[in-house]
């Protein structure tokens, strides 16, 4: 096997305070914040002479992370936040929460909106998608049975 975890999902955001006080708020924890530059992080990335501050947060159970990240330098090339979800590239990040209602209520000052409504996956989940930070999608999930997803040819890898 070559992979042993997935290490953390990464987002670029305009306002790191933000997109901060949405992720904390939701639940997750800040392990740390820093400025990374430097000919290493240039070799890394491919964008020689970057600084940018980055912010990463862990989820509670500890073994999923966020990277934030809001650049300095170089400028920001493209913006892909509110791109329809059949777009090509990053779709968005998955939560299970354990009150959908109440995260809703909670996150909605930091300007999360539901997309189109919480549906109910065959009394398992509850789900829906909403934008979060800077328009960033976030899908959100309340367990309500019992997970048969593993045995559902709907969702089991071809």
């Amino acid at each position: 096997m070559t992979v042993t975890r997935m290490d953390n999902v990464g987002i670029v955001v305009e306002n790191l305070d933000g997109a901060i006080a949405f992720f904390t708020e939701l639940g997750l924890v800040v392990e740390g914040r820093t400025l990374i530059s430097g000919e290493w992080s240039g070799g890394v990335t491919g964008l020689h002479g970057q600084q940018v501050e980055i912010a990463m947060l862990r989820t509670p159970d500890g073994h999923g992370r966020i990277e934030l990240s809001r650049f300095e330098a170089p400028a920001v090339v493209s913006d892909h936040r509110m791109a329809p979800v059949n777009s090509f590239g990053y779709l968005r990040v998955m939560f299970t929460v354990n009150d959908l209602d109440d995260t809703l209520m909670r996150l909605e000052p930091y300007g999360a909106a539901v997309l189109d409504k919480v549906v109910n996956y065959r009394d398992i989940y509850r789900l829906c998608y909403v934008r979060g930070p800077e328009g960033v999608l976030i899908g959100l999930a309340e367990q309500i049975g019992a997970d048969e997803t593993r045995a559902d040819p709907d969702l089991r890898s071809r």
